[in-house]
């Protein structure tokens, strides 16, 4: 089953969906000039670390770029520099441009532009870890030992300049041609490291198709759309490792910040201070559930195995794959911001990383990380958590939740649309799509289509795990909804 086709393109209008979520565009002028005359308040203790040749890796054409890397083999392991655009330096406590993000919490991704948490002359200008510039950053250095397993850790505001700019297909492109830039020739032994001991805490890595709604660069004239699967590369499971490793480790300098931090330095005394992304286990039903779906698409799931274990190892082009990790899905609820503040909570652990984990490396793009990495940085400088960061913990929680949820409601509404609109002409078409649920007391079965990509509900029964032909029933724009039937009526 092919998984990466796309369709032909429709016009498509998504202002409606920002005026249905009140996501207004434009930024307020007087944040907007804040952002313009930022200065970076630590520019005379930096300590200057230009000489890293770090890179960056993002989608192409991305300019909000938060993070930088270089990463080398050492005679004991790995070394790792990881730059992280320093917002707090430019962003004045209590100014306007801090209230607007405080209410923004994070930027909206739409397909033909986005809503930002910063204005783009800092987030795209001014704090972006662009290639040849000078730029502030918050420096973490993490060694590691031949199993790339952290031994020392610690973070620090530095004056760094990236090396160039790379994409996530460019950068597998040279891999498999073997001509890796040097900072990150070292990345694929690492990243498959990092993805093993993830396996080992019982991490779980989800695989599932990502639908995504593209540019048609071939029509002229008019916004057209095209729905497709975004393809993973094993680059962005090599490069997300990066970012889940420093998240750890913030984790546990904040964790362990009254006693010492992974600097080995100690931290000023008093309670611990900290903001933890965090998700509760799940739940031994919803496990027992997936063993029983396994069992019934024939796939051999050992008692002894971990979910993450028995997931990394599918073919996720298998319709046995599809199904259990859509089931999958299901046990990754529950992600929130907990607060740390010498009071022990409830959960800790962030379950789907089999550790404690800190959201501290997409700071111009997400408001948590901004306070996250300022706590770390006291603590390893020996330094007071600002009084603003300690202020603020409690409303930035609040923002990122509600924003949290808007944010996937945001992007499922562009998808619908897309949908329903790409869709519409085609009502009373019958379709190959292969059953991810089967449909219970409360829910209809859930579909995958493969041409065009779609994922959908389904009436009928059909049978999980199975291909099945289906009929298109309902594409409405208007109400972004697709609905298909099992088995098809005969005429």
């Amino acid at each position: 089953m092919e998984l990466h086709q796309r369709i032909v393109s429709a016009p498509v209008d998504f202002g409606a969906v920002r005026t249905e979520f009140g996501l207004a565009s434009d930024y307020p002028s007087e944040a907007v000039s804040e952002a313009r005359d930022a200065a970076d308040a630590f520019a005379g203790t930096r300590v200057d670390r230009r000489e890293i040749p770090l890179v960056t890796i993002d989608p192409p054409g991305a300019m909000d770029l938060d993070q930088a890397l270089c990463l080398t083999r050492t005679e004991s392991g790995f070394l790792l520099y990881y730059a992280i655009a320093d917002v707090a330096a430019l962003v004045v406590p209590d100014s306007a441009l801090a209230r607007e993000s405080l209410a923004r919490g994070q930027t909206f991704y739409f397909p033909d532009g986005t809503v930002p948490l910063h204005p783009p002359v800092l987030s795209e200008d001014r704090a972006s870890l662009l290639p040849d510039v000078d730029r502030p950053a918050a420096l973490w250095t993490i060694e590691c030992d031949a199993h790339a397993v952290p031994q020392r850790y610690s973070v620090t505001r530095a004056l760094v300049r990236s090396r160039a700019r790379l994409d996530y297909s460019g950068v597998q492109a040279d891999a498999d041609a073997g001509r890796l830039h040097p900072s990150i020739a070292a990345l694929p032994e690492f990243g498959r490291l990092r993805i093993e001991a993830g396996i080992r805490r019982g991490a779980i890595t989800l695989r599932l198709p990502a639908q995504t709604v593209i540019r048609d660069d071939e029509q002229t004239g008019i916004d057209h759309w095209q729905l497709a699967i975004e393809p993973r590369t094993e680059a962005d499971d090599w490069n997300e490792q990066v970012s889940l490793l420093t998240g750890m480790c913030a984790a546990r300098i904040m964790l362990d910040g009254n006693n010492s931090n992974g600097s080995g330095n100690h931290a000023r005394g008093g309670e611990n201070i900290g903001l933890l992304r965090t998700m509760p286990p799940p739940a031994p039903a919803a496990i027992e559930s997936m063993r029983r779906t396994a069992t019934a698409v024939g796939v051999a799931w050992p008692a002894d195995e971990s979910t993450g274990r028995m997931l990394a190892a599918l073919d996720c082009n298998t319709p046995a794959a599809l199904v259990l990790m859509s089931e999958a899905t299901g046990l990754l609820r529950g992600a929130s911001y907990t607060i740390l503040d010498g009071q022990a909570p409830d959960t800790l652990q962030h379950s789907a990383i089999g550790a404690p984990y800190a959201h501290v490396t997409a700071p111009l793009r997400r408001l948590a990380d901004r306070y996250a990495t300022e706590i770390c940085l006291s603590y390893c400088a020996n330094t007071e958590v600002p009084q603003w960061v300690r202020d603020g913990l409690a409303p930035v929680v609040d923002t990122m939740r509600r924003t949290d949820a808007l944010a996937g409601k945001v992007e499922r509404a562009c998808v619908d649309l897309t949908e329903a609109t790409i869709l519409s002409p085609r009502v009373g078409t019958d379709f190959d799509a292969v059953v991810l649920r089967e449909a219970n007391g409360t829910r209809p079965a859930e579909i995958f289509i493969d041409t065009p990509p779609v994922l959908a509900k389904c009436t009928g029964g059909p049978p999980e795990g199975k291909h099945v032909r289906v009929r298109l029933d309902t594409a409405d724009p208007g109400t972004r909804t697709v609905t298909f039937s099992y088995p098809p009526k005969q005429e």
